[in-house]
């Protein structure tokens, strides 16, 4: 493995918090659709991901591993979640409005799930619980995966995202009295106030 994966793959996992599979397969996912954009990480919102995962299932970890790759954060906004737990996402290169899709194949997704450490978290066993010797096999498979084998990978399509715009001045709610930032405040009896208090 070369020193940039590894680097990488020890951030996302202090990052995601435990070790696992799916955070590094969604980093090598997230890497491989930077590579047929001919795209760098997003260093503020020069990329875009929507995520088709979501909540609720076994492999949310995933989506970290593409945060990781991609540089696509909650933070920056640069990323939207659409709830549809799949393993799936699209990538957008803001700056020429091309995107690629990347999604699990229906095969290897179903194999992912019966591992021995998917039926050790279906037992309840915390993640960071799981024994390092069943895991370290699982983890090399990922790292050394032929990724043409394991994903459906689009053409490249357009798409076109409408960055926000940043807002830098804040106002007192007139309620709770915490600032909030202007594009967000709402009026209420003709003052300002934050949507909590709205």
């Amino acid at each position: 493995m070369d020193e940039k994966l590894n680097q990488m793959l020890e951030t996302g996992f202090a990052f995601h918090g435990h070790r696992c599979p799916a955070m590094p397969l969604g980093l090598r996912c997230g890497l491989k659709a930077m590579e047929v954009l001919g795209v760098e990480r997003s260093q503020d919102k020069e990329l875009f991901v929507v995520s088709e995962t979501g909540e609720g299932h076994a492999a949310g970890c995933f989506l970290d591993g593409i945060m990781t790759a991609t540089g696509c954060t909650y933070g920056k906004s640069n990323i939207e979640k659409m709830y549809w737990n799949k393993m799936a996402f699209t990538l957008v290169d803001n700056a020429t409005d091309r995107a690629v899709r990347v999604s699990l194949k229906p095969g290897f997704f179903e194999k992912m799930l019966q591992s021995p450490f998917v039926q050790k978290r279906k037992q309840g066993v915390p993640p960071q619980d799981v024994d390092p010797e069943l895991l370290k096999p699982l983890l090399e498979n990922v790292l050394k995966l032929d990724l043409d084998q394991a994903l459906d990978v689009s053409e490249i399509f357009d798409f076109h995202w409408d960055k926000p715009k940043g807002c830098f001045d804040a106002v007192p709610c007139a309620d709770c009295g915490e600032l909030v930032f202007e594009n967000a405040a709402r009026l209420k009896n003709g003052k300002p106030v934050c949507q909590g208090c709205f």
